[in-house]
C-alpha cells in the first residue's frame, strides 16, 4: 500500500510569492506515471504523442483541486482502479492504490501536499502529509480499516506539541484544518496559514474545455458565468459587454488576431424571445453570428475570454473569503490547440504569456507536436515533453 511522501528539506530560501499558486505536480504512482515531478510556471504546456499521459497529468491537477474544494473522494475518482499503476501488486490485505501530490507556493513559502489513496478493496484516503520548510504540519494515516476515519495529527507547539483526532477517510484533511484548528498557538497559526494557502492555490483553478457544438445557438440570459464547456458564451459576452466594457473591448481586439476578416467589435444582439446571440462586427460589412464561425474560431474566442476575465466571470468554486485581486487563477486547458490553426494557437499563447506576467493568471495545458514546436519560440512559455 502506498504511503504519503515525506517533506523536502528547507534548501535555499526563496522570496515569498504574493498569491498562492501550484508550482509543482508530483505523480509518484498514478495511472501510467511513476516518480514524475513536473514544475509548473506561469504558462506550462504538456506535449507528447497519444498515450504519453498529457490528460493524465492535467486530470491529476484537477483532482487535487476538487479535493481542495472539499469534494468527496468517490466523486473525484469515480474509477479509482484505473489509476492504480500497471503492475502494482496488492499487499497481504489485498490493498492497492496510487499516490499524487503538489507544491503550493505563496506568502508562507512552498507548502508540500502528498496524498496516498487506497483504491482497492475500497476507496479511501490512506495517508496525507502537509509540510512547509521541512517541518511536518499534518499527517494522517489509516489505522483501523473497520472505521471510516483516518488518524490525524497536526502541529500545536503549545502545552501539547501535537493534536490528534480522527478525520473522515473520504475528504482531504488539509481542507478540513481551517474548520478544526483554532489558531490559539504559534504552531496552530503556522498550520492554518499553510493549509489555507494550499486550499486557495488548489481551488483557484478553472478547467476549460470549449465545445463548439454547444456554443452556436442563442442562449437565455442567466447568471452570466462561463461554464466549463462554454456553451453559454453568448450570455457571458452579453454580461461583459455591459459590466466589463474595457475587457470586452480588449476581447474584440484579440478576436481580430484569431478570427477571419477585419474584426472591429464583438457585439451582442437581444432576440425577440429574450435569448441573446453574439456576433462579430467586421467593419462596414454585415455582422457574423457566432453560430456561423468555425470550430477553431469558437474555441479561440472562448479561451481568450477566459484569459481576459477572472473568477467572477467563470463558473468555478468561488473563494468568498479571498478577494479576487489576491488570487492567481489557473486556466486548465486540455488539448488547447484542438481545432485551432497555428495562428490562433500562437495568439492564445502570446496572450497567456502577456497576462500571466502580472501574477493574476496562469495557464496549464496540453498541445500536439506542431503546436509544441511553435510554443517553444514564444517567450514565457514552457513546454514539458512526455513519453509513453
Amino acid at each position: 500500500m502506498p504511503a504519503a511522501g515525506a517533506g523536502a528539506g528547507t534548501g535555499a530560501e526563496r522570496p515569498a510569492v504574493a498569491r498562492p499558486v501550484v508550482t509543482e505536480l508530483r505523480l509518484s504512482a498514478y495511472a501510467g506515471r511513476r516518480r514524475a515531478i513536473h514544475p509548473l510556471g506561469p504558462v506550462t504546456l504538456f506535449a507528447g504523442p497519444s498515450g504519453s499521459g498529457k490528460s493524465t497529468v492535467l486530470g491529476a491537477y484537477e483532482a487535487l483541486a476538487r479535493l481542495g474544494a472539499g469534494d468527496p473522494l468517490g466523486e473525484v475518482f469515480p474509477d479509482p482502479a484505473a489509476l492504480v499503476p500497471d503492475g502494482a501488486r496488492p499487499d497481504n490485505q489485498g490493498r492497492r492504490g496510487f499516490r499524487i501530490g503538489c507544491t503550493v507556493d505563496g506568502p508562507v513559502g512552498p507548502v508540500r501536499l502528498d496524498l496516498a489513496v487506497q483504491a482497492e478493496p475500497e476507496l479511501r484516503i490512506a495517508g496525507e502529509r502537509l509540510t512547509c520548510h521541512g517541518r511536518t504540519l499534518l499527517t494522517t494515516a489509516l489505522r483501523d480499516p473497520g472505521r471510516a476515519t483516518v488518524q490525524a495529527a497536526w502541529l500545536t507547539a503549545g502545552a501539547t506539541p501535537v493534536t490528534r483526532a480522527p478525520l473522515p477517510d473520504d475528504l482531504l484533511g488539509t481542507a478540513l484544518l481551517p474548520l478544526r484548528v483554532a489558531g490559539a498557538t504559534a504552531g496552530q497559526r503556522e498550520v492554518l496559514a499553510a493549509a489555507e494557502q494550499t486550499v486557495v492555490g488548489l481551488r483557484s483553478l478553472f478547467p476549460c474545455t470549449p465545445d463548439p457544438a454547444r456554443m452556436r445557438a442563442p442562449v437565455l440570459p442567466g447568471e452570466g458565468r462561463l461554464l466549463r464547456h462554454c456553451g453559454n458564451l453568448a450570455e457571458v459576452l452579453h454580461r461583459t459587454h455591459t459590466a466589463c466594457p474595457r475587457r470586452h473591448q480588449r476581447l474584440a481586439t484579440v478576436a481580430g488576431a484569431g478570427c477571419a476578416g477585419p474584426v472591429t467589435a464583438v457585439a451582442v444582439q437581444e432576440l425577440p424571445d429574450g435569448a441573446v446571440q453574439a456576433l462579430l462586427a467586421r467593419g462596414a460589412g454585415p455582422a457574423t453570428p457566432l453560430g456561423r464561425l468555425g470550430d477553431g474560431e469558437l474555441r479561440y474566442l472562448a479561451l481568450a475570454l477566459t484569459l481576459l476575465t477572472g473568477p467572477g466571470v467563470l463558473a468555478m468554486d468561488r473563494i468568498a473569503e479571498v478577494p479576487d485581486a489576491m488570487q492567481c487563477l489557473t486556466l486548465l486547458a486540455d488539448d488547447l490547440d484542438r481545432g485551432c490553426d497555428a495562428r490562433q494557437t500562437a495568439a492564445l499563447l502570446g496572450l497567456a504569456a502577456t497576462i500571466s506576467a502580472d501574477g493574476h493568471m496562469r495557464l496549464v495545458g496540453s498541445v500536439g507536436a506542431a503546436a509544441a514546436a511553435d510554443a517553444r519560440r514564444i517567450p514565457g512559455v514552457a513546454v514539458v515533453d512526455l513519453t509513453p
